[in-house]
């Protein structure tokens, strides 16, 4: 077993610069459509963004009114954010006077029927897609799917692979060996992601509107009724108000190994739900209500910070993928969207992510056991609604250690690699974002929670008015930079192209929508 020092000085080198330049990230980003007065639109996706079952940029996630932004996977930061800004630019030439949302958290939602499901059109997998939103919105209710978010993809080249396999003395086939490290590389993430949810949570806040009916434990921001908090809350999107369940409650899937990540997923696939099973799969007239009463659906219905991924084939489920090719690449999900950054992101926040990632992948992992498995939930919650507070511990081990005094260890145990990506990169950025962290550590007051709650507070604004302030500046900021001739001709030819590959999909079905469920 290789040492974190001896990965270290195995990569160094100008020699081995590429092995580190070509790490890969792509985004996807959610932004909720909302109509001018901040409320959830209900027109349809506009045609001019082509099919949202077919178009490799612009898509949607739960609810019609969802925009997800897909930037291409590439080696370069600056590519990255550009594509993203992009997207942003064309799609804001075609929403007219509607805004997109630049928070995690939505406002202004009316009740459930309120909230337009996606559609994907009227093939058999069209149509899964939506049946499956469907059985999201009976299970847990339409609400909480509004919720946007930022996905972080992410992988290492294959050289590099190659040469931490030749340097560990391994026998194993290539895919064996990367699938075995990116899954070391989930369970450090999982051990260690209360930190990113101190340092990028964005969702300290929300409208009285999103808790409607339900219990929590957010109090008043001062005076103002509309908004709740927790005073030193991070990301509530990332606490029991967001992605959580409690039918789920119970799920432990272990990440131990890609064997044992299949069998105990594969395992909540076919677990009978007695709950879901009371909602039954057709109403009276014949239409799915879910795709199935088991406790998971499919696959993604499983809530997860951090996924190992394989790209699928069409109509390919994402275990089978995972199971036939190994893993290629981790989806982080725990990244808020930040008001702060007019893409949702910014240049410093990759940077980190990168260096953190790489930290996890190279730094030793072993398996994890039934008391962390307990533990992780646990520090992750206390982040959630007590992140910033100075005196919050969280659980390690058999005892409770301070966040920050556990932070602080972590940064410095990142050092190393943020120099060495500078090295590699022939940049500073690496190490700049990382002191930037610390400064976070050793002080909240800038961390995007802390800020956009005293800009609240300066402001006299309701969680409302700060969100609504922030999407009318990126729109201007997006409306002002309108994209180039050349950049609307290939926006508009993805769209047609999208729309023309949905009809020949449409076209192409001959299977019953059931046989077709039966057969997937």
């Amino acid at each position: 077993m290789l040492s974190l020092a001896t990965k270290l000085a195995l990569l160094s080198g100008s020699d081995n610069a590429p092995l580190l330049t070509g790490i890969t990230r792509g985004i996807e980003k959610e932004s909720l459509r909302v109509q001018s007065n901040g409320k959830l639109a209900t027109t349809a996706h506009p045609k001019a963004l082509g099919s949202t079952l077919t178009h490799p940029s612009i898509t949607t996630d739960y609810s019609e009114a969802l925009l997800e932004f897909i930037t291409a996977p590439s080696s370069s930061i600056a590519q990255v954010l550009n594509e993203l800004d992009e997207i942003h630019r064309y799609t804001y030439q075609h929403i007219n006077d509607e805004l997109l949302w630049v928070s995690s958290m939505p406002c202004q939602l009316g009740d459930d029927s309120s909230i337009p499901i996606a559609e994907y059109g009227g093939s058999n997998i069209g149509t899964m897609k939506n049946v499956y939103r469907v059985g999201l919105g009976n299970r847990y209710g339409r609400l909480m799917q509004t919720i946007a978010g930022i996905h972080y993809n992410f992988s290492v080249s294959e050289e590099l692979w190659r040469e931490l396999q030749t340097a560990s003395d391994n026998t194993d086939s290539l895919q064996d060996f990367k699938t075995a490290g990116y899954f070391a590389l989930i369970r450090n993430f999982r051990r260690y992601s209360w930190l990113l949810l101190y340092l990028f949570g964005s969702a300290p806040a929300v409208c009285k509107s999103f808790v409607q009916g339900r219990q929590h434990q957010l109090v008043s921001f001062g005076k103002d009724t509309h908004s709740l908090h927790t005073p030193y809350a991070t990301s509530l999107r990332m606490g029991d108000l967001g992605y959580q369940s409690d039918a789920q409650s119970s799920l432990v899937v272990c990440y131990n190994s890609i064997d044992q990540y299949i069998k105990t997923l594969r395992e909540a696939l076919e677990q009978p739900y007695p709950a879901y099973d009371e909602i039954g799969l057709k109403d009276d007239a014949g239409n799915y209500k879910q795709l199935n009463t088991h406790l998971l659906q499919i696959e993604n219905e499983f809530y997860s910070a951090i996924r190992p991924k394989r790209t699928a084939a069409s109509g390919e489920t994402p275990l089978h993928a995972l199971e036939q090719g190994g893993v290629e690449y981790i989806e982080v999900r725990c990244v808020d969207l930040n008001p702060l950054a007019a893409a949702g992101i910014d240049e410093e926040t990759i940077r980190f992510l990168d260096t953190f990632l790489l930290f996890c992948l190279l730094q030793d992992s072993p398996a994890t056991n039934n008391q962390e498995y307990a533990q992780i939930p646990v520090n992750n919650s206390r982040t959630v609604y007590n992140g910033r507070d100075p005196e919050l511990t969280l659980l390690r081990d058999d005892g409770e250690v301070g966040l920050r005094d556990w932070g602080r260890t972590l940064l410095s145990e990142l050092q190393p690699v943020a120099e060495l990506l500078d090295s590699a990169n022939q940049t500073q950025a690496y190490s700049v974002a990382l002191a930037n962290m610390q400064e976070r550590i050793e002080d909240d007051s800038s961390t995007p929670a802390a800020t956009l709650l005293r800009e609240m507070a300066d402001n006299n604004e309701t969680y409302y008015s700060l969100a609504m302030r922030k999407a009318c500046e990126q729109r201007d900021y997006f409306r002002e930079r309108p994209p180039s001739d050349k950049t609307i001709a290939k926006y508009r030819q993805l769209a047609q192209q999208s729309i023309q590959r949905q009809a020949e999909i449409e076209a192409s079905d001959n299977l019953s929508f059931d046989e077709f469920l039966a057969n997937y």
